[in-house]
């Protein structure tokens, strides 16, 4: 997991070629008074999905790790955990991986956890299992972002 922020992004673009063309694309759109929904920037290869989820407490939101896809999740307002754990410990399944909707889930417990803050994204590959949308209930505005690993 990569954490950064928005403001800083350039230092990350280097590590994927997609991303410089996905920080542009978020800092130059004001995506908190957009519709909510999904934003294609390049089909299924790169899209964005604008939510207001309700976060769930810790106990309650499993871990999810994903094959096709990486995720940059960008948060618009509110305050958001996440929990981590590397993908190659994760023991607890929910069932088998679901390919057509690219996410297997996971009971198992993170060993870390980081708060993000509007302005602030984290980056998950592959191999990062992670619980998004931890909180005490309240409503949150973020981005998820989903790039086909190459």
């Amino acid at each position: 997991m990569i954490l950064g922020t928005l403001k800083d992004s350039a230092r990350y673009e280097a590590l994927h070629p997609d991303f410089k063309e996905v920080f542009d694309y978020i800092k130059q759109h004001d995506l908190l008074h957009t519709e909510l929904g999904r934003i294609e920037l390049r089909g299924d290869d790169i899209f964005i999905n604008n939510i207001d989820p309700t976060t769930s407490l810790a106990s309650d939101q499993p871990l999810e790790v994903h094959e096709t896809y990486l995720d940059v999740h960008v948060l618009l307002e509110g305050r958001e955990r996440i929990g981590w754990l590397p993908a190659s410990e994760c023991r607890k399944a929910r069932g088998t991986f679901d390919h057509e909707k690219d996410f297997i889930l996971y009971d198992d417990t993170p060993t870390s956890y980081v708060d993000l803050l509007p302005g602030q994204f984290a980056i998950v590959y592959p191999e990062d299992a992670h619980a998004p949308m931890i909180g005490q209930g309240e409503k949150i505005r973020k981005l998820i972002i989903k790039i086909r690993v190459k």
